[in-house]
């Protein structure tokens, strides 16, 4: 049955023809933190996890390129989109086709295909895969998305690990809503070359953070969850259990 809506799919994608649907919509994200994301990656690879998302990407110069996922049998084909730069001169370029899954089901694992300019396909730049014998195919694979952390501090129970990468040398400072953002209070601690660390005991209950550079703040780049003011300011989250 599996094999029969491969085939009804790849057919009907056939019949439609390249000329309206094989063009990549390009886009615009306003969500502030996902658009982040996206122009971080500079260029294709394989799948991205964060704490929200997981981001597949593709090569700008396929004319379509879309996603099928086995939570849903493989009946829907979601689109990629184009995302693109434009540099201080005004050219515009194409940096990779994408599509982003928010992460809303809770799965140890998600098995997709592509379908790469009226192909099916497995994803070429994602070398986790798993055959299927009863259909004789390979699928693209992403291991444990809804487990997978970014965060490289953990909480301990003596406390929060906070890390800081940068340049060595440098003085970090962490301040937040448990300081009253005073940035003097507290100081990582520089563990290796461009390594910093602090533990510190905070009580249940969430909390607003940034690191210091003497009185630049600097957002936690280990930690997708952020928050955003209108005046243009930027915090850190986290959450104590």
């Amino acid at each position: 049955m599996k094999k029969l809506i491969f085939f009804l799919i790849a057919i009907t994608l056939f019949s439609i023809g390249f000329a309206g649907l094989y063009a990549a919509e390009q886009t615009n994200y306003q969500n502030f933190e996902l658009d982040t994301l996206l122009h971080e990656i500079d260029k294709p690879q394989k799948p991205v996890i964060t704490e929200d998302y997981i981001i597949f990407t593709s090569d700008p110069n396929h004319r379509y390129v879309g996603i099928a996922f086995d939570f849903e049998n493989y009946n829907i084909v979601h689109p990629f989109k184009l995302l693109t730069h434009t540099d201080e001169n005004g050219e515009v370029t194409r940096k990779h086709l994408f599509y982003c899954y928010t992460r809303q089901h809770n799965k140890t694992s998600l098995k997709y295909r592509l379908v790469i300019d009226g192909l099916w396909t497995t994803d070429p730049l994602n070398p986790l895969t798993e055959y299927d014998n009863t259909m004789n195919l390979y699928f693209s694979k992403v291991e444990d998305p809804n487990s997978v952390k970014l965060y490289t501090k953990t909480q301990k129970k003596e406390g929060v690990h906070f890390i800081y990468k940068g340049e060595e040398g440098q003085r970090i400072n962490l301040a937040g809503t448990f300081t009253n953002w005073d940035p003097w209070i507290y100081e990582l601690k520089e563990t290796s070359p461009g390594l910093y660390e602090l533990e510190l005991p905070l009580p249940k209950g969430k909390y607003y953070y940034n690191y210091y550079i003497g009185l630049t703040p600097v957002l936690d780049n280990t930690n997708p969850q952020k928050i955003y003011s209108n005046d243009g300011r930027s915090a850190s989250v986290i959450i104590v259990n």
